[in-house]
């Protein structure tokens, strides 16, 4: 998302205007990779496009970038004679140069394939929503945990973290663009820092953007539960802008499939862990995410991840399904798991989960929650929607609000009354 908002701003900044599909000269598809249906959702709006400039425009102009390009591009290529450019992860901050050359009379396809290494900076202009009050934050790129699993380090580059101030000086620039959430994101936002001089820390980054006038709230993801620390759960119970939430990816709990994950894990530090923020962080909300059906995972183990589930209850949970990836060393194991088991398995979970969740949700009813105002739904009982400090955005659910005289992107007091399996209800009391 974030390489498609600086793309779009880096092209918008050079004069280029950026339309809608229907009307355009170019089309850009920003594309992922990681697991087999990102592939063929990207595919997929390849295919209608392609399908598009051969029956109605034959002068359009298809751009694949991103994932999908770095890791099949070269192959592509010669599949896909309707895409006229193909540039990697690399290329990101040179999109202007890349599209320039459409206007060229000699210009001819290309596939630009180079080293994963682009690394955005708070000089990089952002397309965001014209009426948006979150943004994401990358504070690194890359990653270099190696799951066995996972294509990510291949396609995205080994990790390499952005200097404290050079995100703190893009948080600020989003905060004056009248950004009240940041969202700090990365593949692995608790490696952050190790990579430069000083091995500066994620609390202390924290630290530092809770005193950024006009924010109201910062939200945590993707925190390696083997590198959560006392200290950072300390750092954000004591900033109250810092949502009491974080996301954390276990992705297992059986010891044996953690290793062969190489997550670098046990399930008693993911325990620890767990146990830790909840008794730091007052309330804290946590999100994890699971992979059901790797292989070895056998009936046993699985009921050992679904038994740690109703034990723990998160607050918010995603189930994927183990992905044989291509250049993987889960891919080589042996017993493998069938595609129809892989499917019960995280339908159970799902269901458990769900129970777990409508009990917490339902737990809240009576409270009264800060609640960022999103939109209008167009529902005549519930006419507006938003989230509050609990729910992060697209991942989590949202809370309705039967009516509203404050603006959306206003943070306003909301009493529960209501609640279901993953979405809240209520009414504004201020």
């Amino acid at each position: 998302m974030i390489d498609s908002e600086v793309m779009g701003g880096l092209l918008s900044q050079s004069g280029n205007q950026i339309v809608d599909n229907d009307t355009a000269d170019i089309v850009i598809v920003n594309t992922c990779a990681f697991i087999h249906p990102a592939k063929e959702e990207a595919i997929e709006e390849i295919l209608a496009l392609a399908e598009e400039k051969k029956h109605h425009h034959p002068q359009l102009k298809i751009v694949i970038a991103g994932c999908l390009a770095q890791r099949y591009g070269k192959e592509l290529f010669s599949q896909m004679p309707e895409v006229d450019l193909f540039i990697g992860t690399g290329e990101v901050g040179n999109i202007v140069n890349h599209i320039n050359k459409f206007n060229k009379k000699n210009y001819k396809r290309e596939s630009i394939i180079t080293k994963p290494d682009f690394l955005m900076n708070f000089h990089h202009p952002r397309i965001l929503p014209s009426i948006t009050a979150s943004a994401y934050l990358k504070v690194s790129d890359g990653c270099t945990n190696r799951c066995s699993y996972c294509v990510i380090p291949s396609i995205r580059g080994a990790a390499r973290s952005r200097k404290p101030d050079d995100i703190l000086c893009e948080a600020e620039i989003l905060a004056k663009r009248g950004i009240k959430e940041i969202i700090i994101t990365a593949q692995d936002t608790t490696n952050y820092g190790k990579d430069l001089k000083g091995h500066p820390r994620l609390a202390g980054l924290l630290n530092d953007m809770a005193q950024i006038k006009g924010l109201k709230w910062i939200r945590l993801l993707y925190a390696h539960p083997a590198r959560v620390t006392a200290d950072l759960l300390e750092t954000m119970a004591a900033n109250e802008k810092i949502c009491n939430y974080i996301d954390l990816p276990i992705q297992h709990i059986d010891d044996d499939i953690l290793k062969a994950m190489n997550r670098n894990v046990t399930t008693a530090k993911i325990k620890k862990v767990i146990s830790q923020a909840r008794g730091i962080i007052p309330g804290v909300a946590l999100r994890t995410s699971l992979i059901v059906g790797f292989p070895g995972e056998t009936p046993t183990r699985f009921n050992r991840l679904l038994d740690f589930i109703n034990e723990i209850k998160f607050d918010h949970l995603g189930v994927f399904t183990y992905s044989r990836e291509e250049n993987t060393k889960a891919a080589c194991l042996k017993s493998q798991v069938s595609e129809k088991e892989k499917e019960r398995r995280r339908e159970t979970i799902m269901a458990e989960q769900a129970t777990i969740s409508g009990a917490i949700n339902k737990s809240l009813i009576g409270s009264v929650q800060e609640m960022l105002l999103e939109e209008k739904t167009g529902r005549n009982d519930y006419k507006y929607k938003g989230r509050c400090r609990r729910q992060a955005p697209e991942i989590d659910g949202v809370t309705y609000i039967k009516d509203s005289k404050f603006p959306v992107g206003s943070f306003v007091k909301c009493k529960i009354t209501a609640a279901d399996e993953y979405d809240l209800f209520g009414e504004i009391i201020n």
